[in-house]
């Protein structure tokens, strides 16, 4: 029996083209079926490129491909939720790019579509795949770090899309929910909740210096956990310098990963510290991909369903309205 997950890919834009589209084509046992994209050209390319038999430019057409069984949503923020919400109801399996939604209200109707649904319904908070966070994963439950009194993470880039740039969306918060926090912060903030939970409680300021968008270009988050451990996070598109780190801080050791995704991996215990060198695939979507399609098989849920993804956008909006109240607030 042929049990090869057929994909409908919505989206032909960056994501789908660096990431999404070689995972889905890439993977054992997945295929892109059909594309979708209201720009046909694109969508096209996309199909041409992987083999994919259909292209669409209209998306409830495209969910009326019975030779579907999955959907990869890789649109704009503003559409995610509601094109997951479809994809349920015309009983395709779903994995959504991140964030799940702009947040607040706008994401209850995917997580209650999911809870009524036996369908497997993912986000694609790929960070959670890494060799990187099983190490912090294992070190915590083993107690390897004694208490964790801090978490420091950083994020600093330059992002300046001019007004036709097809990213320019990205710093329109009608449609992409925020700026750098929502952009990267939410995958940073993914990891921490992965790793340790939700914050009890946020503080934050956030600002515009560089440039004439609605959404902020830079912020500054102080967080405090449940265990009483403090969180900090500096987020920009200011700086082109790149700076791109994480760490955990306990009371016997701590982990730095600098950068971010690459590199060796610094661990220090007492004031020992020793440099570790960890692969990741080369591709971060492709276990992702593959934890979806081992979910469908197995009748279970993905590791980041929409209820988990909703705790990083539980996060962000408390973020954001510690930033507008200019005061500590309770996520």
């Amino acid at each position: 029996m042929d049990t090869t997950l057929n994909w409908l890919l919505v989206g032909a834009g960056d994501i789908a083209r660096k990431r999404v589209a070689p995972a889905l084509h890439g993977v054992l046992g997945s295929r892109i079926a059909a594309v979708c994209d209201l720009d046909g050209g694109q969508a096209r390319e996309i199909a041409s490129l992987y083999g994919a038999g259909r292209v669409y430019t209209q998306y409830e057409d495209a969910l009326g491909d019975s030779s579907v069984d999955a959907v990869y949503i890789a649109t704009p923020v503003f559409l995610h939720t509601s094109m997951a919400v479809r994809a349920i109801e015309a009983g395709k399996h779903v994995l959504v790019e991140k964030p799940l939604g702009l947040g607040g209200e706008d994401i209850l109707p995917a997580v209650e579509a999911e809870e009524r649904t036996t369908l497997a319904c993912g986000c694609a908070y790929f960070r959670r795949f890494s060799s990187r966070y099983a190490m912090l994963r294992d070190m915590i439950g083993s107690g390897g770090f004694g208490d964790i009194v801090l978490v420091r993470m950083a994020y600093f880039s330059w992002f300046d899309p001019s007004r036709d740039d097809p990213k320019f969306w990205r710093v329109v918060r009608e449609r992409s929910g925020g700026g750098p926090i929502s952009d990267m912060g939410s995958h940073m903030f993914d990891v921490l909740i992965g790793l340790m939970g939700l914050p009890e409680t946020v503080s934050a300021m956030t600002a515009t210096l560089r440039r004439d968008w609605n959404v902020e270009d830079s912020a500054v988050v102080t967080m405090r956990m449940a265990n009483g451990a403090l969180v900090a996070a500096g987020l920009s598109w200011c700086s082109k310098t790149w700076v791109h780190m994480f760490e955990i801080v306990g009371t016997e050791a701590k982990v730095l990963w600098q950068p971010y995704d690459s590199g060796p991996v610094v661990k220090t215990v007492g004031r020992t510290s020793a440099e570790i060198e960890l692969t990741n695939a080369e591709n971060v979507h492709v276990p992702l991909v593959e934890d979806f399609i081992a979910a469908v098989r197995e009748g279970k849920r993905p590791a980041v369903t929409f209820a988990e993804a909703a705790k990083t956008s539980r996060l962000m909006d408390a973020v954001y309205r510690a930033s507008s109240e200019k005061r500590e607030v309770a996520v």
